[in-house]
């Protein structure tokens, strides 16, 4: 019966929100289009068409590149590409930033003091410049490009999580539990972290766009991994071609677009609906 009215009070908050209803509409297009690339595509997108940089058309949705592939089937196998790598790496440092926030936050200390430091040093470095770096140094694989992005982005929620921790130790019923004899563990997991992951949560859907962006970028600048079709790459190799073939840069910019947009509205909707005058209105 609680969950019933949890999950009634969940869907009249998104109700509510109409930045976060059009952002989950978009996502889940987005996602339905990921899982079912290959039945999408209308071409092998590594072909070489005898058609180089044909417009758009009935044969070729959003036209050909500068060696005859298929645009369309590119864009498309793209969108599971950089979905995979946002997702997964914010996943991976918010995770990350949550824990290591948690533990700073409860315990104080040196490690406390340690983490303080060790975030001030990555605020102080430009996040994107390390990436270029660590990838140009260690490859660019999928795998690579998402770790890096997920090791430098940590940061934010570490610090989110541990003031929230800070905060919230110093509760009546956090002081109640330690008192029983509750054992670390249990409050950090069970009554702290729950109750301070909201905020965590609206970084994180940004911090998604932020992984898909740089992740593009780094295709622009030919770093990218090469044997992957990604939106930042088939922009990359539209550049030459703005003046007499926009179309080969224009698609593939248009989703990544759409897809930063659609995040920064799920960002903004999670954030009306955990704001705690917006949830006394609800």
């Amino acid at each position: 019966m609680i969950q019933l009215k949890k999950w009634t009070r969940i869907k009249r908050q998104i109700n509510q929100s109409t930045e976060l209803k059009v952002g989950l509409f978009f996502l889940l297009i987005l996602v339905l289009i990921a899982i079912f690339a290959d039945v999408i595509a209308t071409h092998d997108p590594t072909f070489l068409n005898d058609d180089l940089l044909a417009p758009p058309s009935r044969t070729y949705l959003f036209g050909t590149d500068a060696l005859g592939r298929d645009l369309f089937s590119m864009v498309i196998l793209g969108t599971r590409t950089s979905l995979s790598i946002g997702l997964i790496a914010a996943l991976i440092s918010n995770l990350l930033g949550i824990i290591i926030g948690a533990i700073a936050g409860y315990y104080g200390g040196w490690f406390d003091r340690l983490i303080a430091e060790v975030i001030n040093v990555f605020m102080m470095v430009p996040t994107f410049f390390l990436i270029i770096i660590v990838v140009a140094l260690y490859g660019s694989s999928i795998l690579n490009i998402i770790l890096v992005i997920a090791l430098t982005s940590w940061t934010g929620a570490a610090r989110m999580m541990r003031s929230q921790v800070i905060a919230l130790k110093e509760r009546t019923f956090i002081k109640s539990l330690i008192t029983l004899g509750e054992s670390d563990w249990r409050i950090i997991t069970r009554h702290i972290v729950p109750n301070g992951i909201y905020p965590i949560i609206t970084s994180a859907a940004s911090s998604v766009s932020g992984a898909i962006l740089y992740e593009s970028a780094l295709s622009f600048l030919g770093l990218g991994d090469p044997l992957q079709p990604s939106w930042g790459r088939i922009v990359y190799n539209g550049k030459s071609y703005l003046t007499r073939a926009w179309w080969v840069a224009l698609f593939g910019g248009l989703f990544l677009v759409i897809t930063v947009y659609a995040f920064h509205l799920i960002a903004e909707g999670f954030n009306q609906i955990s704001n705690p005058l917006r949830q006394e209105e609800l």
